[in-house]
């Protein structure tokens, strides 16, 4: 359809467009959904397909030999070890995450601090900059106090992002509740503890709940701070997986991504249920 018809088409009446309009309606969409699934299905397709694939020569363009022998060797293997790492350690980081910023998001969100935009700064900067140099330099300081290699030093450099993703959230779900809800509390009688524990926290419930599933994501696909810190003693799924990639064991590689995958597309769909609009509408307001 040349360029003048479509353009006399979409500016006509309703009543006047023919069955073209529609046609040439129900082929954007039908471009635009495929477009979509090729970007988003297409990556996964061949992670699934290289997962199940013992035997796979060019110019076959699916695999000549079937079954699950490489899942077999990656459960009989390391990968174990390494998934129980990473689940433990993505544990242990979000509740040292809530511990910390929960009490100090409330008294960011709560009250006038002097340089409140610099202390939000602060906690940002690790994540203004790449990973690489913020990591190495942080690698300098750990090898001073004999933290790499150990499970500490690990722990440590996941919170150096967890914090950031947990703090920032947190802010904003506490800037999102009704303030007159806590001074009614303080009307009544009750304290400033009651009145966070009994009124904002049951309120602030599911934005917490957010928050730690960004901060468990992050932990466990966490890896340039896993591979400088932790490797070779202490081994986590994604320095699994790029041992295995970078061996161009891709099967074994495939197996781990999709492990990896599946809890993540598990907790999104927590995620979803959990985010609210009105914690995006405050995120970064101070």
């Amino acid at each position: 359809m040349s360029k003048p018809l479509e353009v006399a088409l979409l500016s006509a009446p309703m009543s006047e467009r023919g069955p073209w309009f529609s046609t040439l309606r129900l082929t954007r969409r039908f471009a635009i959904y495929a477009i979509s699934i090729f970007m988003i299905f297409g990556p996964l397709s061949s992670l699934l397909l290289w997962s199940v694939a013992e035997k796979w020569f060019w110019p076959n363009p699916f695999p000549t030999q079937w079954g699950f022998k490489y899942w077999q060797q990656a459960f009989e293997g390391k990968m174990l070890s390494s998934l129980g790492l990473s689940f433990g350690i993505a544990i242990v980081v979000s509740i040292i995450c809530l511990v910390i910023t929960v009490p100090l998001a409330y008294v960011i969100a709560r009250n006038r601090i002097p340089l409140k935009h610099i202390v939000l700064l602060i906690f940002l900067l690790p994540q203004a900059f790449p990973q690489l140099p913020v990591f190495s330099n942080v690698m300098v300081l750990m090898y001073r106090w004999d933290l790499v290699g150990t499970l500490t030093g690990l722990i440590l450099i996941h919170l150096v992002g967890a914090l950031v993703f947990s703090l920032w959230t947190l802010v904003s779900v506490f800037q999102s509740i009704a303030e007159p809800l806590e001074e009614a509390s303080y009307m009544l009688g009750g304290s400033r503890i009651y009145t966070f524990f009994h009124v904002v926290l049951p309120i602030a419930l599911p934005g917490i709940i957010a928050s730690t599933l960004l901060v468990f994501l992050y932990s466990l696909d966490e890896f340039t701070g896993s591979l400088l810190i932790g490797a070779p003693y202490h081994i986590t799924m994604p320095v699994f997986m790029y041992n295995a990639a970078g061996g161009y064991e891709m099967q074994v590689a495939s197996v781990t991504s999709v492990l990896l995958m599946i809890p993540g597309i598990l907790l999104l769909f927590l995620l979803q249920k959990y985010m609210r609009s009105e914690y995006l509408a405050a995120f970064g307001r101070v």
